[in-house]
């Protein structure tokens, strides 16, 4: 079986991000990361076209957290998700979900989070619920900006009972970001 081009060069990007990160990075030592009371906003975008398909998918988002400790992190999301549709009308929804994660530190530079959201995604015409789980990894190359690698899976419903009837019929959600943190007490760890 044949890789697809466009998910080889999506492989190329998010290594030659990653490789930016770890080799431009400062010959000291980043003395990264969130502390308890810290804030942050990231800004994230994400494409998809399928080769010899007429539609293309564009994805933004921006979000807002708040560190309750250095690990756990209340935040709240905004997303829109445009389809492009050739010969057709064009489709969209947004999304606003609050999200709860928990941020693991490997090194004083990577920090991989797990979490999990819920929240309403709405369009012209509709509005229903979505939950999932949500990982990601964040690569600081200063003490308080880093670069976000961020995947969720979301579940739709109309009622709660219903989403287990929906697991297998949600969006698989991929970006890449950038990040600040600010505030906080305390000294960077």
């Amino acid at each position: 079986m044949q890789t697809p081009i466009g998910f080889r060069f999506a492989l190329r990007v998010v290594s030659a991000l990653c490789a930016g990160v770890l080799f431009c990075s400062p010959a000291t030592t980043v003395q990264a990361g969130p502390v308890a009371g810290d804030h942050e906003v990231e800004a994230s975008a994400g494409f998809f076209h399928a080769q010899g398909s007429d539609i293309g998918s564009l994805n933004a988002e921006v979000h807002y957290g708040y560190y309750l400790s250095p690990g756990w992190q209340l935040g709240l999301r905004q997303a829109l998700n445009y389809n492009f549709v050739e010969d057709a009308t064009d489709q969209w929804a947004a999304s606003t979900t609050p999200f709860l994660a928990y941020n693991f530190r490997l090194t004083d530079t990577v920090l991989p989070h797990l979490g999990a959201f819920i929240g309403a995604v709405w369009n012209d015409r509709d509005i229903t619920g979505t939950l999932g789980p949500q990982v990601g990894i964040k690569f600081f190359f200063s003490p308080q900006t880093y670069i976000g690698l961020r995947y969720r899976y979301e579940w739709f419903f109309n009622k709660l009972e219903r989403v287990e009837d929906n697991a297998d019929n949600g969006n698989h959600v991929f970006n890449i970001g950038l990040g600040f943190v600010w505030g906080g007490s305390g000294p960077r760890k």
